[in-house]
């Protein structure tokens, strides 16, 4: 049986935070507003590996009025995610794929894909090649686009064997 999960999430720019995007740390004048790290990427990407097995959002496992996860890397969250559905599953699950969008005007985040998309397999240990990462501009239009933030999709597969 295959499942499919959808995640989608934003986070506003400010001064004074480092952008954290799939773990890595970008180089850039402002960082991500939220209580963990606010890696908006890896919350979507939990979000949709949630969503395949019907078990919530990141919100309901990781509640941001628990202080246990003030300024927590979303990588171990991510982590934690991925013992969630494959103890939902009884160990029977499989990660397909996931691709992913990260939606801003700036910074350009070509040279950082890579490793956002080994940090994600490494967390989920799956094999690179089943994750995508792109990254795209909205031309100016809208929040992201005139830099007051950035916005993440994912999609992922997941079959239960």
């Amino acid at each position: 049986m295959y499942r499919i999960g959808e995640g989608y999430d934003v986070h506003k720019l400010v001064e004074g935070r480092d952008l954290i995007l799939a773990g890595v740390k970008i180089p850039y004048e402002k960082g991500l507003l939220g209580h963990s790290d606010a890696d908006v990427i890896l919350h979507a990407i939990m979000d949709a590996l949630l969503g395949a097995m019907a078990l919530g959002d990141i919100g309901k496992h990781f509640p941001d009025s628990d202080d246990r996860y003030k300024g927590i890397s979303s990588i171990e969250l991510l982590k934690e995610v991925r013992k969630i559905i494959y103890e939902a599953s009884n160990d029977k699950l499989e990660i397909c794929n996931i691709d992913s969008t990260i939606i801003c005007q700036r910074p350009k985040l070509r040279d950082y894909i890579d490793e956002m998309r080994k940090n994600i397999a490494d967390a989920l240990s799956v094999s690179i090649d089943r994750i995508s990462v792109k990254a795209t501009t909205e031309e100016g239009l809208g929040f992201t686009g005139e830099g007051m933030g950035i916005a993440a999709r994912a999609v992922a597969l997941l079959e239960i064997k």
